[in-house]
């Protein structure tokens, strides 16, 4: 049985995901690096092994319920625990005000944001059981606290899981699994490359935001460090938001 804690990381082949799975596994955590396309998974995790580090790569689709099924079978099969799960993968296929989303992007957005994280922490939590210090980390975001008209349905689901990461705080208690959030702000990611397209919403960020800059990908990865590590121990049902103080300003 592998002695290290193991996380599972999802939508870690890049941006957040990566700069958590990279920064977990400089301290010592084995890491399963997980996207859809098994090659990236492969790239990341590969560099991981390079620099020392222990990482596996499995793909998996967040929206499809015998993939997240999977993902924590050979996890298990592989390490023969699971000590935290990130949920950092979402989907949000459109931008722009409501009238724009139709049932069909709405329900992509609702199904693998809200579902897929339910259905993964249920299929993650006997393990975290046997951890006896597990810990979940989701990704939410500022745009399921504030209104907005770009990303509002996105927004939608965030706030969805922020109740969620609430809800789970409770059920899991029990099983001594803590659940949390970070929501970060506008980060510098492929993710938000169409709002980081719009040069005047750059500027909007960079010139409100307190600490006059947007979120780089290590930024938001330090965090969900914290978040599944010993110095959050006592902290359960927590939404940190992580936005370089832009929520205090009045928001988008």
């Amino acid at each position: 049985m592998n002695e290290q804690r193991v996380v599972i990381i999802t939508g870690s082949s890049r941006g957040i995901g990566r700069a958590a799975a990279e920064l977990l596994a400089s301290r010592g955590w084995s890491v399963v690096i997980s996207s859809r396309n098994q090659e990236s998974c492969e790239a990341v995790a590969g560099a991981i092994r390079d620099n020392g580090g222990d990482a596996l790569a499995l793909a998996c689709h967040i929206g499809r319920e015998e993939q997240l099924a999977a993902l924590v079978e050979q996890t298990v099969d592989h390490y023969g625990r699971i000590d935290a799960l990130v949920m950092n993968a979402a989907s949000n296929p459109v931008y722009g005000p409501s009238d724009q989303v139709d049932r069909k992007a709405f329900d992509v957005i609702m199904h693998n944001n809200v579902y897929g994280a339910l259905r993964l922490a249920h299929l993650a939590r006997p393990h975290l059981a046997e951890s006896g210090a597990g810990a979940i980390a989701l990704v939410s975001s500022i745009a399921g606290q504030l209104g907005n008209t770009l990303i509002g349905t996105y927004g939608l689901s965030k706030a969805a899981e922020n109740q969620l990461v609430r809800n789970l705080a409770l059920e899991f208690g029990p099983d001594g699994i803590r659940v949390n959030a970070v929501a970060p702000g506008l980060v510098k990611t492929d993710f938000a490359q169409a709002l980081l397209e719009n040069e005047r919403m750059v500027k909007y960020f960079e010139e409100t935001t307190p600490l006059r800059r947007l979120a780089e990908s290590e930024d938001i990865g330090r965090v969900i460090a914290f978040l599944v590590g010993e110095d959050s121990g006592w902290l359960s049902g927590q939404i940190i938001t992580a936005d370089g103080g832009l929520s205090v300003t009045g928001g988008f």
